[in-house]
């Protein structure tokens, strides 16, 4: 438990008010904060045709924080494989290594990341792209791989890089996937909290070692929202409230600003259903937040916890993030104790 890490997925939220450029400098000031505080890795998420998110072009957001920092790794959390394909994701991941060797992470998940109209235009076959996506991961890692005797495709850059692939996922087909081609394994427990600890069982003891790795390594996610007191934090939480309500109705617009209650902006049902999935969100001040992440840290045995954080205002973002890694030696001896 000593040892567990704790790592950053960013979106680059386009806030209500703020423009594209504002949202990715939002994620540089992130990704040198994070370097600074000890975090060990800045993920980027791709997402398509979305107002609210950024972070669309990933390879290119992960150059551009990767310039702004010098040791923390950072890399995808994740590119959606199905669409693209593996060369091209091999070529760009590539490129990042040379640019930053020994820091690159590419994170692998099957979902689409958007509607189904712009996954169409991104890749023509979306049946083919689903159904190939363990080929394809396949394929991936040989074309980042040493090039054997005979290879006939190899990707420059691509080849021969230090490219450190994962598989992530909201379900558990990628659990099974990631045990069968021993892969470390990220589940998003921050917005699919349902089969949260089937696939950590999943994962963990059908897991294969690899070339890659010897033993199951797995992250688990956190939506995070810490402030100097309960009532800020639980106000600044309001826009993440509001995006998940939002998205529910198909309701497409930039990430809302907080607002002083959401009585009135949601239906009983849509608030049980909003609570439901951020149930595992550590919202509060230090001393709330502890607790639950140590409760949290307990019941996964998670090797790494990531944690987003869905705040309007850089600044009370960037103060969460230095709050959250305060925690990290009173969570751990609390962990320790209960252990």
């Amino acid at each position: 438990m000593a040892s567990i890490p704790f790592s950053v997925l960013d979106l680059s939220p386009i806030g209500e008010g703020q423009s594209v450029s504002d949202a990715l400098e939002a994620s540089r000031r992130m990704a040198v904060t994070a370097e600074a505080l000890g975090y060990r890795r800045f993920w980027l998420a791709e997402h398509h045709g979305m107002p609210g998110i950024a972070s669309a072009a990933t390879a290119v957001v992960i150059g551009h924080v990767g310039a702004a920092t010098k040791t923390i790794r950072i890399g995808s959390g994740g590119v959606m494989l199905p669409n693209h394909s593996p060369m091209v994701i091999a070529e760009q991941f590539g490129t990042l290594a040379a640019l930053f060797p020994g820091r690159v992470d590419l994170g692998l998940g099957r979902a689409p990341g958007t509607d189904m109209r712009t996954a169409q235009a991104l890749r023509r076959n979306l049946d083919a792209g689903a159904e190939n996506f363990p080929r394809d991961v396949q394929e991936l890692q040989l074309l980042l791989g040493p090039v054997r005797e005979g290879q006939g495709l190899i990707a420059v850059p691509g080849a021969n890089s230090d490219v450190s692939v994962w598989l992530l996922g909201s379900s558990l087909y990628s659990a099974h996937l990631a045990a069968a081609l021993g892969l470390p394994y990220a589940f998003a427990s921050h917005f699919a909290p349902d089969q949260l600890f089937e696939a950590i069982s999943i994962y963990r003891d059908r897991f294969q070692p690899s070339e890659t790795l010897a033993e199951p390594y797995m992250i688990v996610g956190v939506m995070a929202a810490l402030a100097d007191t309960d009532q800020e934090a639980q106000h600044l939480f309001t826009s993440a409230q509001q995006q998940f309500i939002n998205l529910r109705r198909n309701v497409r617009g930039a990430f809302p600003k907080p607002v002083e209650t959401m009585d009135g902006l949601w239906s009983e049902m849509e608030r049980f259903g909003v609570e439901h999935t951020l149930q595992h969100a550590v919202v509060g001040s230090p001393a709330t937040a502890q607790a639950k992440v140590a409760r949290f840290l307990k019941d996964t045995g998670a090797d790494e916890l990531i944690i987003s954080t869905p705040i309007h205002d850089i600044d009370a973002r960037l103060h969460s993030l230095k709050l959250f890694a305060g925690l990290k030696d009173a969570v751990l001896q609390d962990a320790l104790v209960d252990a």
